[in-house]
């Protein structure tokens, strides 16, 4: 499930303070590969939740499904995720942008990256 690759990457945004593993919906057939959960004294959120699928999302072409957030004030400031019609795709406030889709290792660290730019600033 958890990898130390992914475990380091998660490690790298923050210290972590909480970590939490979920029990998989019987309704759907994923496997979760990765969760998450990471707040900030100042009130803000991470999210990280990574499922392997048994086919594709269209219209992307890996076996994942995926949902990563940051969070400032309950408000969704940065967002990597994949659904259904849209496929991959990042949000950066109220814009969308579609996001090209590697791997997960580089999924993670894109998602970092965009936090730790958002939280200099």
């Amino acid at each position: 499930m958890l990898t130390v690759t992914f475990c380091y990457e998660a490690m790298r945004l923050v210290k972590l303070t909480t970590l939490k593993y979920v029990d998989i919906n019987i309704n759907m057939k994923a496997q979760l590969r990765y969760r998450f959960e990471q707040n900030f004294e100042d009130g803000a959120t991470v999210r990280m939740v990574i499922w392997n699928v048994p086919s594709p999302v269209p219209p992307s072409e890996h076996g994942h499904k995926y949902r990563l957030v940051y969070l400032e004030n309950d408000k969704r400031i940065i967002g990597f995720d994949n659904e259904r019609g849209k496929g991959d795709h990042r949000h950066d406030g109220e814009t969308e942008f579609p996001y090209r889709f590697v791997d997960v290792p580089t999924l993670i660290s894109d998602f970092i990256d965009a936090v730790r730019q958002r939280r200099k600033a």
